[in-house]
């Protein structure tokens, strides 16, 4: 395998940031320094800032956790990030993000070959959200973004839209792209403030009874089915 992705199961760092180490040209493959094409037969060594990595044995981890509001999506050791909030035993990684103000379900691995895969737009998988805002949903306001509206330059792709039955000011939407604050803006866009921003299904993973702060493994079956969607 190439080097990024044996330091990527190595329980180092994730495979993204392999990539920025070898550019650094920081990592060496029996005391030459790596390239993005070296590959890692049995036998040899990998160092790391000089640094024998010793590669642990690769467990596959997924993880779907309810994020509440005021924790952030990053891996960086500042207050309220995702990883210390959920304090796992192995280092993982968010899958996309969610924004601070935002909350609900969102994916977690130490499979930085399958984040991208999962997270990238350009594979078009569903994500489910309610939204709540602060007055009533205009018919013409769904209708509208529905069929793709601009907001940072260029036009949002269609998107699956519902009032909530039984409310005034709650909507369900079902994204296959993630923009930056990409709800918040179209709903900016109609003079509508978001009160309450939650993701409710990944794929056909769905967040159910998880209550915000708590995380659970995937079942059999729903790994199964995000493998197979992803390979």
């Amino acid at each position: 395998m190439k080097v990024d992705k044996y330091i990527g199961q190595s329980g180092y760092t994730s495979r993204r940031k392999a990539v920025d180490l070898i550019d650094e040209k920081r990592v060496k493959v029996n005391n030459k320094i790596a390239t993005h094409s070296t590959k890692i037969a049995e036998g040899d060594k990998v160092f790391i800032d000089d640094v024998e990595l010793i590669a642990k044995e690769f467990v596959p981890i997924y993880i779907a956790y309810n994020k509440p509001k005021g924790i952030i999506c990053t891996t960086e050791k500042i207050k309220n990030n995702i990883v210390d909030a959920i304090n796992h035993p192995e280092k993982i990684y968010p899958v996309g993000r969610l924004d601070k103000d935002s909350e609900g379900l969102i994916l977690l691995t130490n499979n930085g070959e399958a984040i991208d895969k999962i997270a990238n737009s350009m594979f078009g998988h569903e994500k489910e959200y309610i939204v709540t805002l602060n007055l009533p949903v205009r018919t013409k306001f769904l209708e509208e973004i529905s069929s793709g509206i601009e907001i940072l330059g260029e036009e949002t792709k269609p998107c699956t839209v519902n009032i909530v039955e039984g409310t005034k000011r709650l909507f369900k939407i079902i994204l296959t792209q993630g923009l930056n604050r990409q709800i918040r803006r179209m709903c900016n866009a109609y003079d509508y403030q978001v009160i309450k921003l939650q993701r409710v299904r990944i794929m056909h993973i769905h967040l159910d009874k998880l209550k915000p702060g708590e995380w659970r493994y995937l079942t059999q079956n729903e790994l199964a089915m995000l493998l197979d969607a992803i390979k």
